[in-house]
């Protein structure tokens, strides 16, 4: 159940059975959440930081409002709250967006990880500054890109990330959002967010189809987007 965990920090140094047999031990405690259900409430206080082994899950927020705000997607292979290990206290919710299978590694055990395994453990710092820069590249993309642009980044992002974790099939993926979830994620109307699709769809560079997303033409997508997977770090090399 752990292979999308190997996976996603094996692209960025080399894990060794040791380290892998440490992460299977500090995991105690699977669920298995429906779409629309928190993972991790705002305001808790978890004694374990979680982990998707499958599916689909967002960072948010909500505003006085009402109105909701997706600042990360999380895909298998993600901790999703790696740092409340020592923020203690999550300062924002983590939905499940399809239904998902995930983990809890218990706190306790992930001190006793940074206490006698320190290769472990940069890997697990490397893993909450990648979840950093996604943030970083997300409230450039909000600010500063064009919507159609936000979108094709977006589709870039998640394409990477889930090809790390064999997620993908040739140049196509699953994305189980409905369009106003998506719209959360954009910061868009749905009546907006449909618009978006189509000029993409139209462009020629994506078929979207359902929830399925097919890339047509990659290179031009990453054109669109502004594309620079460095932010994600996925050279593997010593840590």
């Amino acid at each position: 159940m752990l292979e999308s965990l190997y996976l996603n920090l094996g692209q960025h140094d080399a894990l060794s059975e040791e380290e892998k047999a440490l992460l299977a031990r500090a995991m105690s405690l699977e669920r298995y959440v429906a779409a629309g259900e928190d993972i991790v409430t705002e305001g808790t206080r978890p004694i374990y930081s979680t982990l998707i082994v499958d599916g689909l899950a967002a960072r948010y927020k909500v505003l006085e409002d009402g109105g909701r705000q997706f600042t990360s997607l999380q895909v298998a292979g993600d901790f999703v709250d790696l740092h409340a290990f020592l923020l203690k206290t999550m300062d924002h919710g983590i939905v499940a967006l399809s239904p998902c299978h995930v983990l809890g590694a218990e706190h306790s055990k992930l001190k006793t990880i940074t206490e006698q395994a320190p290769h472990l453990t940069r890997l697990l710092w490397l893993d909450t500054l990648v979840d950093g820069a996604i943030h970083r590249e997300w409230i450039v993309a909000m600010g500063r890109r064009s919507k159609i642009s936000h979108l094709a980044h977006l589709i870039c992002e998640l394409f990477v990330r889930l090809q790390v974790v064999k997620k993908t099939q040739e140049m196509s993926f699953h994305l189980p959002l409905s369009q106003a979830e998506l719209a959360d994620v954009l910061g868009l109307s749905v009546v907006h967010m449909n618009r978006v699709i189509g000029t993409l769809r139209r462009m020629n560079v994506i078929n979207w189809t359902g929830h399925m997303i097919t890339v047509l033409d990659w290179e031009r997508l990453v054109v669109i987007a502004e594309f620079d997977p460095t932010y994600l770090s996925m050279t593997r090399e010593p840590r």
